[in-house]
Parts: structure tokens; sequence; C-alpha cells
């Protein structure tokens, strides 16, 4: 039996008819795309909203005891309009409509049950308006329920991940007849209630399908040509990264990397499947292809990610390094705040510890600063918020000497100041923290030193 592609669509390739038709080329262009995802209508052009947004609206209106003729009347336009562009027959929207109006009709009291059930509408209407648009063109397509196929989730609404036993259940899908069509973002629990995925959780069920199924390569089509070795938004000569390894891109993901749901290869890194990132409007260009292992040589630099939103505390304590259990304390502090960190950087007489601003709040910082000053009694602690975390990922930096000093060169070179620096254990990765307004030319300091001066010299670009 010939190898399986599962093909993930996100919600820019399914926005409107035009979108959908070159989402039915592209999987008829190759019988082994046997297993199509497909995300809720995306935006159309800026400003636009998507369906998933249209759908929250919803449900918060209908939990509120608010009218919601007009906004149903908004999602089920946005389907018509993809139903009349495609020629397909009115009954598939009169269906979408029906399945909508019998969901608010629940009665369902329970938030966060109630927002899934609508929230998961939008998926699946799409699944199946793709699987009419594909039969329409004469393949053999069929939309499959995930609760029926065996896709099974902790009841965590909003929230909930894969159940083990999903997978064996999952994998006799390698032999149905056809093309099956499957909605992303949500799945059932064992009693079939409907949860979803946190957002961005369709990428989550393709990686899901592919590793149950076997598959010989999970593709993710987008809207981008391929991952860059930085946002082009900040980099306009960003070069297209060709190849990178599962490793590499969680760094890129973390970081920043928008391309991705950062927790969507785990079940392909498990499996051991390739993933090929594609452009649904440029499905002949190549794409980024993410393997378990690459070719690579020292020094080379993969790719530059950035994010901002971060704050960090500085903890100062002469000995510390001495006091037995005083980061197990500080953690623990945070812990049961309920904070989680993303870096701690430590020294001999002092440590800092690096948050997500938002959850960092000022009734927050107020508590667990007392708690800091009472329970650890440092000599200074203090807040910095504003921060960027920037970060260089490359398997070539593996025990390459002079990445540190050749990226804080080139970060100097540019007059920003770097407030911390941190690598991963890995070795793989080099994180700095910044101040959010330096991020911009921190990037594009890091992108000339690593990738436009070698190929300016002559050699080759990592």
């Amino acid at each position: 039996m010939a190898g399986i592609k599962v093909a993930k669509f996100g919600g820019s390739s399914l926005a409107d008819a035009g979108q959908v038709a070159k989402v039915c080329d592209i999987v008829m262009a190759d019988s082994q795309r046997r297993i199509v995802v497909v995300s809720a209508p995306g935006r159309r052009q800026s400003g636009d909203v998507k369906v998933t947004d249209l759908l929250i609206a919803l449900a918060e209106a209908a939990l509120s005891g608010g009218a919601t003729d007009k906004l149903l009347q908004q999602v089920v336009g946005r389907y018509a309009a993809i139903q009349q562009g495609l020629g397909l027959p009115s009954a598939v929207t009169v269906e979408i409509e029906a399945d909508l109006r019998r969901r608010l009709a629940a009665g369902i009291t329970e938030r966060g049950r109630f927002l899934d059930l609508i929230k998961a509408a939008g998926e699946d209407a799409c699944a199946r308006l793709v699987a009419e648009a594909l039969r329409r063109r004469g393949a053999d397509a069929h939309y499959l329920h995930p609760g029926a196929a065996g896709l099974w989730l902790t009841a965590e609404h909003g929230n909930a991940m894969v159940l083990p036993e999903s997978y064996a259940r999952l994998r006799g899908l390698r032999d149905r007849p056809g093309i099956v069509v499957f909605p992303g973002f949500f799945g059932c629990t064992p009693d079939g209630t409907v949860v979803t995925f946190p957002r961005g959780g369709s990428d989550i069920t393709g990686a899901v399908l592919a590793a149950a199924v076997g598959a010989e390569l999970y593709e993710n089509f987008t809207d981008v040509d391929s991952v860059f070795a930085a946002d082009p938004q900040l980099v306009p000569n960003a070069r297209p990264i060709r190849m990178l390894t599962y490793r590499e891109m969680r760094e890129l993901a973390y970081a920043g990397f928008g391309v991705f749901h950062d927790e969507a290869i785990v079940p392909v890194v498990r499996a051991g499947i390739p993933v090929c990132i594609r452009n649904t409007n440029r499905p002949e260009a190549p794409g980024t292809l993410v393997v378990p292992k690459r070719p690579s040589k020292g020094g080379e630099v993969v790719g530059i990610a950035s994010a901002d939103g971060f704050c960090a505390v500085y903890v100062d304590k002469y000995l510390m390094n001495r006091e037995i259990g005083f980061g197990r304390r500080l953690l623990q502090i945070l812990e049961e705040e309920g904070l989680s960190y993303e870096h701690a950087p430590s020294g001999i007489d002092n440590t800092s510890v690096v948050l997500r601003e938002r959850d960092f709040t000022p009734a927050k910082e107020a508590q667990v600063m007392q708690r800091i000053r009472e329970e650890l009694q440092p000599d200074n602690v203090e807040v910095q918020r504003g921060l960027a975390l920037v970060m260089i990922v490359g398997e070539g930096m593996h025990c390459t000497v002079g990445m540190a000093a050749r990226a804080t060169t080139a970060i100097a070179r540019a007059g920003v100041n770097i407030e911390m620096l941190n690598q991963g254990s890995s070795e793989i990765s080099m994180m700095f923290g910044v101040k959010a307004v330096d991020r911009p030319q921190t990037v594009r300091a890091l992108h000339r030193a690593f990738f436009e001066e070698r190929a300016d010299a002559g050699g080759n670009a990592a």
C-alpha cells in the first residue's frame, strides 16, 4: 500500500470559495493525500472576522440571554458565500444552519461545555463543505466526525489533551477508502461530550492523525511559502529555511514563530514523521521540511525568533550559593501563586526569573514581592517589565566556540543593552533578554551577523 499523507489546511486556506477551490486542487493532485484536516474559515481580508471568533461571540450572546439571530446569520452567511461560490447545492448551507440551531438549543448551562459545543461547529461545518466540494469534482471524499473516528480527549473544555487510547482507535483510518475529511480543533470525551483543544488546535489534530496512521508525511498548509530565518515583518529579506529539526522547530515556535502551534509537533516527533510546511497559494513552492535529524555544521544558526510581553524578577542575596534550597523556595513561591516561569538565569549571589507579563498582574506582583521579602530575606528584589526575548537556534551551535561572542558583538553594534543571557541545556539555542522597544533592531542585528555577513563574505549562509 502506498504511503499516506495527512494534509492540514489552516483558516486562511479556507477563508472563501476561491481558497477552498485551491484546497481541492491540492488534495486531488496527490493520491497519497488521503486524510485532510480542516480549520474553520479565517479572515478573507484585513479587518475581517474569523468564523471561530463569530462563534465565540454567538455563544457568549446565548449564555447571557442576548439576541443571537444576527450573529447566527453572519456565521451561516460565511458558509453560504463559499457554497454559492463553488456552485454547491443550497442544502449544504441549510444543514449547517440547522446544526447550529440544534447546538444553540442544547440547553447546556455549563459555560465551558457550551462554548466548546458552539466553537467546534466552525471546523465541523467546514469539513462537511469541503467533503461536498471534493465529491462535486469526482473525488471519493467523506466527512468523518472526530467522535465517531475515535479521537477521545480529556474533559478539559478549551484545553483538552488526547487520551492515549485514541491512537489505536484512529489507526483504522489507514484502511478507509477514498479521502477522509476530518474537522480539526475538537474531539469528544469517551461519553461523547464535545471538547476542544487550545486555539490553534487543528495543528494538533493533524499531528495526532499523522502519528496514529503512521503517515509518510504530515503536510501543514498555511499562507506562507516556508518558515523564515527571522520574522519577515522585522527583516524583509529574511531567507526561507528549507529544512530544520524537530528540536529547532520547537525552540523557534516557543520563542515566537507563529507558523506552528508549539505543542502541535509532539505527536509526530514521537512517531518520527516528517512535517512539511507549505503554502496553499503557492503549492509548487518546496516549503520547509521538519525532520528528526539533518546534516549540520559548526556555527550554523537556522533561525532567530523573538517575542515581547515578558518581565523579570531579580533577587540579590550575598552568599546565595551557600544557602541550600534558596532556588527551590523561590520557585515554590511562584508555584503557590499560580505562576509558571520561562527562564531562570542565575549567578553566585543573584538569580532572576522570567515570567509572562500578562500573568504577573500588579496584584500578583505585590503578593509575590511581599512573600520573597518575608520568606527569603534578600538583600534586594525588584521587577523589570517591558522585556522581550530574542533567541538564536541551530543544531550547529552545539559546542561551537565563539557563538555568544558573535551574537553579543552584533547586538552591541546595534546599540542595544542585553538585560540577560541564557543558553539552553541542549546547547541548540541561546536566549537574550532585551527591552521590548529594542526587539526589532536586535533581531535585525543578529540576522546580519549570522546570515547576511557570511553570504557577503562568500560563505554559505546558515
